[in-house]
C-alpha cells in the first residue's frame, strides 16, 4: 500500500488579508460571496452552492445541511460575519437558492473560473478551494480553540480527521513550547 500523502496547504494571516482583497474586488459577486462564505465557515463547497433560503435559520446562526458527505444532515454554524455575507446577496424572486447560477437560476455548480481568478489575482496560485476548509481548521487551532470544537464545526465524525485539517503555525509551537521554559526554573548557577 502506498503512504497516506495528505496535502498540507492552509493560508497564512498575511495571505489570507490578500485573498479577503481578492475577494472583494472580483468581478462576480454572487459567486464571490460564495467563496467568502467558504472562507468563514469551512464548509464544504456543495454545503454552499446548493443552500437554500429555507436552509438558515437566523435566530440560532445555522445553515442546514439537508445531507452532508457521510450520508447525515448537519447544520454549519454561522458566525456573525458569515450572516452579514448572507445579508448582503440578493434574493432572486421566486428561486429557492442563496447562490443561483446566473444563466440556468440553478445552484451553482462549480467556482472554478472565479475561484481562479481571486486566488490569481491575491497571488496564490497553489491554493485549491478546498484549503480554505484548512485554513478555517488552522485558524481556529492556532487561536487556541479545541480540537473536539474544530471537529464539530467541520462536520468530522472522525478526530482524526480533524487532526489532518488543523495545521499548527510555527509560531504556536514556539508558544507552547516556552510554557515549558516559563514553568521550570532552572537557574543556570544550580549545578
Amino acid at each position: 500500500m502506498p503512504p497516506d500523502v495528505q496535502r498540507s496547504r492552509y493560508l497564512s494571516k498575511e495571505e489570507a488579508a490578500r485573498l479577503l482583497a481578492s475577494i472583494r474586488a472580483d468581478e462576480n459577486q454572487i459567486a464571490a460571496k460564495a467563496i467568502m462564505l467558504l472562507f468563514l465557515t469551512g464548509a464544504r463547497r456543495n454545503e454552499v452552492t446548493q443552500a437554500e433560503w429555507s436552509y438558515i435559520d437566523w435566530e440560532q446562526c445555522t445553515l442546514l445541511v439537508p445531507k452532508s458527505k457521510n450520508g447525515q444532515p448537519r447544520y454549519v454554524q454561522l458566525n456573525s460575519k458569515a450572516l452579514d455575507v448572507l445579508t448582503t446577496v440578493p434574493r432572486v424572486a421566486g428561486n429557492p437558492h442563496v447562490f443561483p447560477a446566473p444563466s440556468t437560476a440553478r445552484p451553482m455548480p462549480h467556482l472554478f473560473f472565479p475561484w481562479d481568478r481571486i486566488r490569481k489575482r491575491a497571488g496564490l496560485t497553489d491554493l485549491r478551494l478546498h484549503d480554505l476548509r484548512h485554513s478555517f481548521a488552522s485558524f481556529l487551532v492556532n487561536n487556541g480553540e479545541d480540537l473536539y470544537e474544530v471537529q464539530k464545526l467541520l462536520g468530522h465524525s472522525n478526530p482524526r480527521t480533524t487532526q489532518r485539517y488543523a495545521h499548527l503555525s510555527r509560531e504556536r509551537l514556539a508558544q507552547a513550547a516556552e510554557v515549558m521554559a516559563s514553568i521550570v526554573n532552572i537557574d543556570e548557577t544550580d549545578d
